[in-house]
């Protein structure tokens, strides 16, 4: 499967951002997916996860109560809500998907993702 993220840009610190990802399969249902993200000499890290019914999230600390994120399966895609944002959100955004035939099933290492996006930057200026 591919997938194409969008959504990223230049946005003031308490700001707001929408991203998406459009998967091309055909049984994106049965997908498991995340968001994750890597700022300039870090290592990339786990932001949320969504199962493949979208009833189950799972969210980083570091995220929790600002983002969200949500699936469309009738549309094969992935948003992540960005809010309250902060300069250290400044990160390239990847999505990723994993084929998950379990519900509630939302993986948070980068190693249980078998197919990535191409990432789209945002940037949080203070």
């Amino acid at each position: 499967v591919q997938l194409q993220a969008s959504g990223g840009g230049l946005v003031q610190t308490g700001g707001s951002l929408g991203l998406s990802c459009a998967a091309s399969t055909r049984i994106f249902s049965n997908y498991a997916l995340g968001w994750f993200r890597q700022a300039p000499g870090q290592e990339r890290e786990f932001v949320a996860a969504i199962d493949r019914s979208g009833a189950t999230t799972a969210y980083a600390d570091s995220v929790k109560g600002r983002f969200t994120i949500s699936r469309d399966n009738a549309k094969n895609t992935v948003h992540l809500q960005l809010n309250s944002l902060k300069p250290e959100d400044t990160a390239v955004y990847y999505c990723a998907s994993v084929l998950g035939s379990e519900y509630y099933y939302t993986p948070r290492q980068s190693f249980e993702y078998e197919n990535w996006g191409q990432g789209t930057l945002v940037t949080v200026s203070s």
